[in-house]
């Protein structure tokens, strides 16, 4: 787990800036970020047992995030809301591999509609039988993003037009 401490501003760290707020070297990044973003100047201090360590900047807290998403090329992205009472991370990770793609990241939000929001990560370029399994499961999906070629299903069916073409030729 990344803590308040791995996300120091390296090099930039400001002995002479005392921020207005302050927390401990061990605090994980998911409780750091809204205390960084409920500060007026964007800095927080990082205090440990020996007094005052460093600073946490956007920009170093932004950095430690993008550290946590390891960039992959063999992904999809798929989005879907549910109400908070049919939510179960288990329940999603299952309609995932129900599709033999594996769940890389989720991360879910709260909508303005009072549902939660689930964005995935999928190891999979073509999420449509992954959307399908998650349909399945009775889950609205949003949207979905793959990384395979735009082109791939005119190719696909040009492929398929050519083999009904042969079959109805024998």
């Amino acid at each position: 787990m990344m803590r308040a401490k791995d996300i120091m501003a390296a090099g930039r760290v400001k002995k002479h800036v005392f921020p207005y707020r302050n927390v401990n070297e061990d605090m994980p990044v998911v409780n750091v970020l809204p205390l960084l973003l409920d500060t007026p100047e964007g800095l927080l201090g990082v205090r440990s047992g020996n007094g005052f360590e460093g600073v946490i900047d956007r920009d170093s807290l932004l950095e430690g995030l993008g550290r946590m998403i390891a960039p992959r090329d063999d992904c999809s992205v798929i989005t879907l809301e549910c109400v908070p009472a049919d939510y179960s991370a288990s329940r999603i990770a299952h309609a995932v591999e129900d599709s033999d793609a594996h769940l890389v990241d989720m991360w879910s939000t709260p909508s303005e509609d009072g549902k939660i929001q689930v964005t995935l990560r999928v190891r999979r370029e073509d999420p449509a039988s992954t959307v399908h399994s998650l349909e399945r499961y009775g889950y609205d999906v949003v949207s979905s993003y793959g990384n395979s070629d735009s082109d791939s299903d005119s190719e696909l069916a040009a492929l398929r037009l050519l083999e009904l073409r042969a079959l109805l030729n024998v």
